[in-house]
């Protein structure tokens, strides 16, 4: 590459030019000189480089037409590996053709992200996840069998062909038996599914400015757009007539899910006086937990705060939030959201 001359401002000093002209090399100067609009190289620059080759001619330059050349070509191009598509349906784990994973962007069922990782699920990662592995983990030294389980079912017994596969007793307090515990191991840690924002609006069907509002503070709060329910049946008691609208919900995950939580423990608990948390027998023995904000306190969020003046203040609805995890008990779904800072009070039902 050829240096740059030396400015006039230090030739003009006599100790810089001296020293610049002890470490010039000859061979590294361009001179260049201008005639007649041409330019003329000196002998250090060598004849077959590209700044002697002429340019293309006018002839070339209107002979040059891609477009025409890509239709005169009879064969065409190969196809591309990226133009394969799954099939619709998934046709067994024997069928030739089997899906991709869904981590692969040829997948139907590719998601890109996330784009970003909030800071709570960041903590349940590297330090929460460990913690409650270490709390419910239950050794079992190699070569030792697992305990029978008791059986939950009726078996064949020739009294009665309706009492096999029948329950032993029936379940208490629930039509429903209540899920089985695995065993805790890295596989199956607890950790959050979705949470479900829900409002029920009593008096919209005599106003609905107030599905409105309450549709307006549940997409502030939860960034996602709410859905509208319509009411199935008509109840007098409630004010509910079939097919109109009588509450909104939001369901969360991802992103959302965790920014939600974390502004719910951070912000909006700490603000409420005298709050004591969420009951211990909130809970439907699966690991799911509900609990409930009144409209002040849903007007504590800072999203509702910075522009209440925006909401009528009788308009502003209580919201039901329940969060769904993982778990397969309301224990160590309760010890999940104790480790996020939610506080529990009274007495707790496993």
């Amino acid at each position: 590459m050829a240096c740059k001359r030396v400015p006039t401002m230090f030739q003009a000093i006599p100790i810089r030019r001296k020293s610049y002209q002890c470490f010039q090399c000859p061979y590294t100067t361009r001179k260049a000189s201008t005639f007649n609009g041409m330019t003329e190289l000196s002998e250090d620059v060598d004849p077959t480089s590209s700044m002697q080759t002429p340019g293309p001619s006018e002839e070339h330059i209107k002979r040059f037409n891609p477009i025409a050349r890509t239709k005169r070509r009879k064969r065409q191009l190969p196809p591309s590996r990226y133009q394969f598509r799954p099939p619709r349906y998934y046709r067994g784990p024997l069928h030739p053709h089997q899906p991709p994973l869904p981590s692969d962007p040829a997948s139907r069922l590719f998601k890109p992200g996330p784009f970003s990782l909030t800071r709570l699920e960041q903590t349940y990662h590297s330090t929460l996840a460990p913690d409650l592995l270490t709390l419910m983990y239950t050794h079992h030294p190699p070569g030792t069998l697992p305990r029978p389980s008791p059986p939950r079912l009726r078996g064949w017994d020739g009294s009665s062909p309706y009492h096999k596969n029948r329950p032993l007793r029936g379940p208490r307090g629930t039509p429903v038996l209540r899920l089985l515990r695995r065993p805790i191991t890295f596989r199956n840690i607890p950790r959050l599914e979705k949470i479900v924002v829900h409002s029920f609006v009593d008096e919209a069907g005599s106003e609905r400015e107030r599905i409105q509002v309450a549709g307006m503070v549940m997409q502030a709060i939860t960034n996602a757009r709410a859905k509208v329910y319509n009411a199935k049946k008509s109840i007098a008691d409630f004010n509910l007539r079939e097919g109109h609208p009588c509450a909104v919900g939001v369901e969360l995950r991802g992103e959302d899910m965790y920014d939600f939580l974390a502004k719910v423990v951070e912000v909006v608990m700490p603000r409420v006086k005298d709050y004591r948390g969420v009951k211990g027998t909130s809970g439907d023995s699966s690991g799911n937990l509900s609990f409930a904000f009144t409209p002040a306190v849903v007007g504590a969020f800072p999203e509702v705060e910075v522009n209440y003046d925006a909401y009528p203040p009788k308009m502003i609805p209580p919201i039901d939030v329940t969060v769904c995890t993982t778990a397969t008990n309301d224990k160590d779904a309760r010890l999940l959201l104790s480790s996020m800072g939610i506080p529990f009070y009274g007495k707790h039902i496993n």
